[in-house]
């Protein structure tokens, strides 16, 4: 009996994107490559310059391309994604893991053709970017952190010339940027040196006496310490008006995005907690974030409002790039990567990933891990049998599940207490202890414990 022979036609593989493009992303130079049959020079490199990526674009206009894909190189891809976006090209973005050149010579214009070939077949997958006005609020609440953390560098200078000069303020107050901390570095460099009236900077709510001020504020001034003050409070004051500054673009946004919202608005919850932290933005986060969203995600432990005003920032408002919670935890990096082969599993360990969004809803675990919650209870249930490592992954992909189906699905959030989750799991463990000892034809009888 003779095979029969499929056609070549069956046996191709047909592509799925027929003008697609991609780009080899440089810091100086670009790698371009179109499909054999579109250009009679298929591959060509452009500079960086703008006036090179309008080249570019017109290059890819007269070829007929109207998808292109790129990788995630650093910032190097933003101006050409932009330049590119703005002519109307569908363009995505990939990971570089999910486009890695095949064993074997490896120079730009290969990886070029390489991911044109992998584009023109749909074997790449498009990353998650954010567009319009959120994309503008992540923009500014990502300067706004960059400017926090160039002001915190500056409260440990100031902290290291009162060290210098033996002022132990930092070992009496629990926070030198505080009212007391704050008021008493200001008349230190205002050039006041006395202990007695340095103490009476003291603001009522300081757990300090002032007596106990008083003795740590003796110590020696020298010159240059007291200059190194000055530089490093001026330079934090200077840091501080460029977050308002912040504040001011992120409120406005919030305000912009609100117009152009169709989701219903009704009387919010009340507040969970009203402790505010020493960085929250200036203006109301919580009451913008229910305006814009229609559901108080805070009412979920771990989860304030600034840190929610970051996680919407890195993910948007609706969720629906993701089509359930395991999509959305999976993206995060937060559930397991299981790798099976041959019916066994391999490894089910999470993936490394520089997610801000994770990075951020792992600080929520561990705060969660604090509270007399169900998701404390989780989390320290957890610590104790596999380590705080895992425990804190864990607890972040319960939270994140909690986010996702608040924001797509308008789920309310209610927390059923730390006692009510340690019945429950003390209830699994006898329903499976008693199944185990029903197959192996036993029965458990409960007897009562010793006075």
């Amino acid at each position: 009996m003779s095979r029969t022979k499929k056609s070549r036609s069956r046996r191709d593989i047909s592509p799925t994107h027929l003008n697609a493009a991609a780009i080899d992303i440089g810091a100086t130079m670009h790698v371009a490559a179109v499909g054999p049959d579109q250009a009679s020079e298929p591959v060509r490199s452009f500079g960086t310059f703008t006036g090179d990526l309008h080249r570019l674009a017109d290059w890819f206009t007269t070829c007929g391309v109207r998808t292109v894909a790129m990788e995630s190189t650093g910032v190097y891809w933003i101006p050409v994604f932009e330049i590119l976006d703005q002519r109307g090209f569908e363009v995505i973005v990939v990971n570089a893991r999910d486009a890695k050149h095949v064993p074997g010579r490896k120079t730009d214009i290969s990886d070029a053709q390489w991911l044109q070939r992998l584009h023109e077949y749909g074997l790449l997958r498009a990353s998650f970017r954010l567009k319009g006005e959120v994309a503008v609020m992540r923009a500014y609440l990502r300067q706004r952190e960059r400017l926090l953390d160039y002001a915190a560098s500056h409260i440990q200078h100031m902290q290291k010339a009162l060290t210098q000069m033996n002022l132990q303020l930092h070992h009496v107050v629990a926070d030198i940027t505080g009212v007391t901390g704050m008021a008493i570095i200001r008349a230190i460099v205002a050039g006041e040196r006395d202990p007695m009236v340095l103490a009476s900077y003291r603001d009522p709510r300081c757990h300090a006496s002032a007596e106990t001020i008083r003795h740590a504020l003796v110590g020696n001034d020298r010159e240059e310490h007291i200059f190194a003050l000055t530089q490093a409070l001026q330079l934090y004051d200077v840091y501080q008006a460029k977050v308002a500054l912040c504040d001011v673009r992120i409120e406005a946004v919030l305000k912009r995005l609100r117009q152009v919202s169709s989701t219903p608005v009704g009387k919010p919850p009340p507040v969970r907690t009203t402790q505010k932290q020493s960085n929250d933005p200036a203006f109301d986060v919580r009451a913008a974030l229910y305006g814009l969203l229609g559901c108080d995600v805070t009412q979920i432990h771990g989860l304030g409002p600034y840190l929610t005003l970051k996680l919407v920032g890195e993910c948007g408002t609706n969720l629906s790039a993701w089509p359930s919670a395991k999509h959305f935890t999976s993206w995060l990096c937060l559930s397991p990567s299981n790798k099976i082969s041959g019916g066994k599993v391999l490894s089910s360990r999470t993936r490394r990933s520089g997610s801000r969004a994770a990075a951020l809803l792992r600080l929520a675990a561990v705060a969660v891990g604090r509270t007399q919650t169900a998701l404390g209870a989780f989390y320290r249930r957890l610590s104790a049998r596999v380590g705080k490592a895992k425990a804190v992954t864990a607890t972040a992909r319960k939270i994140a599940v909690l986010f996702y189906n608040a924001l797509r699905h308008g789920m309310e959030y209610s927390d059923p207490g730390a006692s009510h989750y340690e019945d429950n799991y003390r209830r699994r463990i006898l329903t499976n202890l008693e199944r185990r000892a029903k197959s192996l034809g036993y029965v458990l009888q409960p007897t009562p414990m010793p006075a």
